[in-house]
This record gives C-alpha cells, structure tokens and sequence, in this order.
C-alpha cells in the first residue's frame, strides 16, 4: 500500500484547505485511514481518521468542528477539509491506512504512512 498526501501551503488564520491522500494498493477501500500531524517541538498528534465505508470518523478535540475527513473510495482518495485554521495548526501532515481494524487514533496501530505534506498557518 503507498499513500501520497498533498494539498498543503500557506494560508491565514481564519482560512481554510483540503488535503487529498492518494491511496493506491489492494483492497485500498477495506483500510481505515487517518491523519495525523506532526509540529516542530511536538510530538505526532493524531487528527482524525475515518472506517472503510466512510461512515464511522472520528477527530482530535483540537480539531473537532472545524476539520472535515472524508474518502471516496471510487478514487481511492481519502480528504481532509479544514477550515477556521490557526496558527497552532501549523504542522507537517501525514495520512496513514491502517491494514486491519477501525479508525484508530493512536499512530503505532497503522501499517502505512504516506510522506507529509506542510501546513503552515500565519497569523
């Protein structure tokens, strides 16, 4: 399984983004997938993460009401739509597939990580 996150930059407080990670391997649409970020001085947060049929998700209270994950397993794609942005989002973000399982929230539980894409928030 390899994942290929992208959609990150630059934006103001306030304003809004949506990464895509492309998903491409077997049985792509039977993974749960997640994001999760990692800041400077920080450790590995997880942000949200969504079951295989896109029905169950869960999020990180920092982001809860205000970030959306999503996929569309047709493109094997899975979305993170994040608005109402803030400087202390500011990070590299990760998508990770999780082999066998529910959307988890603790990084050690997925299998695959897709490289990063950067999020930087000015204020």
């Amino acid at each position: 399984v390899q994942l290929q996150a992208c959609g990150g930059g630059l934006v103001q407080a306030g304003g809004s983004l949506r990464l895509s990670c492309a998903v491409s391997g077997r049985t792509v649409s039977s993974k749960a997938l997640g994001w999760f970020r990692l800041a400077p001085g920080k450790e590995r947060e997880f942000v949200a993460a969504v079951n295989w049929s896109g029905a169950i998700a869960s999020y990180s209270d920092s982001v809860k009401g205000r970030f959306t994950i999503s996929r569309d397993n047709a493109k094997n794609i899975v979305y993170l739509q994040m608005s109402s942005l803030k400087p202390e989002d500011t990070a590299v973000y990760y998508c990770a597939a999780r082999v066998v399982g529910g959307p988890a929230t603790i990084a050690p539980l997925y299998d695959y990580w897709g490289q990063g894409t950067q999020v930087t928030v000015s204020s």
